[in-house]
């Protein structure tokens, strides 16, 4: 036995035993847990499985720490209101908000961050990596890093203007149809029901074959394809508001439905509309990057995440995980959003914890 796998066990039990006798109860469960999924795979796998449970442990470890220090960062900055609510923040919330301020950095500043141009050619076709090349080189000689930082600036700006256009036009038609009702609820209604019955992609790959490839043309189709599902949650949203005594003694006091809108309404239904449009940048995101790698999204020589996997996916056939990059870059920011949305959630369904 090594010397590696004495200290492992030492260390892992060791750690058990001083929560247990401090009588942190879910440190505890999480570490002697480790301890016995790692006697498992120590087994089965060897001192290699052992060596791959340390490198992921530590990575969690330094995703926490790195979250924790994140989220005191934003409480020490923030004003009174809001840093106590960010103290009640989990760390996966935190983590997800350092991913997304990550991602802005990258977005913002990609021309300063990245080595070379968008579109640059320097060296040769699937050029390995280099002291100026991190990432080596795409099919075309483009440096590969250079292209994931721009990357985040097309494919997460596209899909923020996405979405903020869906929900622009599905919460006001949720709004508008909860407010006047009749004929012109069950108008909207059904005509969300129609666009929400055709499949996201194939709608969006029959308009983008009519209308072509134009950003404008993307950007659009898709507002359209998920502003019915803005609509449906603003609409019960807003429906279980208009029926309250304040509505009826606004109406009684002769004001109109824009009032009724801006000041009554929509100030209430704040919370779950937010967290609404996490969810949706998620869909959009992902829909966007689907249309890239089928060759119909953002199209070359403009740096995206989804088209980076379709041109170099013959990569992985060398055993070269470079094309997983961008897809994981993809996965990173949804998991990140979704653990911003789910603390929202939390927080606006007025659930605490025991």
């Amino acid at each position: 036995m090594s010397m590696f796998v004495i200290g492992y066990y030492a260390a892992l039990i060791a750690a058990s035993c001083l929560a247990a006798y401090f009588q942190r109860r879910q440190v505890f469960l999480l570490l002697f847990s480790l301890t016995l999924v790692s006697f498992v795979l120590g087994i089965i796998g060897g001192v290699p499985a052992l060596r791959v449970v340390t490198i992921c442990a530590g990575l969690l470890a330094l995703a926490a720490g790195t979250s924790y220090a994140f989220r005191e960062f934003l409480i020490q900055i923030s004003k009174p209101g809001l840093a106590k609510e960010l103290r009640t923040a989990p760390l996966t919330a935190a983590f997800g908000m350092f991913v997304i301020f990550t991602y802005a950095i990258a977005g913002v500043f990609a021309p300063w961050i990245a080595p070379h141009g968008e579109s640059e050619v320097i060296s040769s076709a699937f050029a390995p990596a280099d002291e100026s090349m991190l990432l080596g080189a795409d099919q075309l000689g483009r440096d590969i890093f250079s292209r994931i930082i721009f990357g985040a600036r097309n494919s997460v700006g596209i899909a923020l203007v996405a979405t903020t256009l869906a929900f622009v036009m599905g919460a006001l038609a949720g709004l508008l149809a909860a407010v006047k009702g009749g004929w012109f609820d069950n108008f909207i209604g059904r005509t969300a029901d129609v666009i929400m019955s055709v499949p996201s992609l194939i709608f969006a790959l029959l308009m983008l074959s009519i209308f072509g490839t134009n950003l404008w043309v993307i950007v659009v189709v898709v507002a359209v394809i998920y502003s019915p599902r803005v609509f449906r949650l603003t609409r019960a949203v807003a429906g279980n508001i208009v029926v309250m005594d304040y509505i009826e003694a606004a109406k009684l006091r002769g004001e109109g439905d824009w009032y009724l809108i801006r000041k009554e309404i929509l100030p209430n239904s704040t919370a779950p509309l937010i967290a609404e449009f996490g969810l949706e940048f998620c869909f959009v995101f992902l829909l966007i990057a689907g249309l890239s790698f089928l060759g119909l999204g953002i199209q070359p020589p403009t740096a995206d995440w989804g088209s980076m996997v379709r041109e170099n996916a013959t990569l992985i056939s060398f055993g070269d995980i470079t094309p997983l990059i961008p897809a994981a870059a993809i996965a990173l920011l949804t998991v990140a959003v979704n653990f911003v949305v789910d603390w929202m959630l939390f927080r606006s369904s007025g659930l605490k914890e025991m």
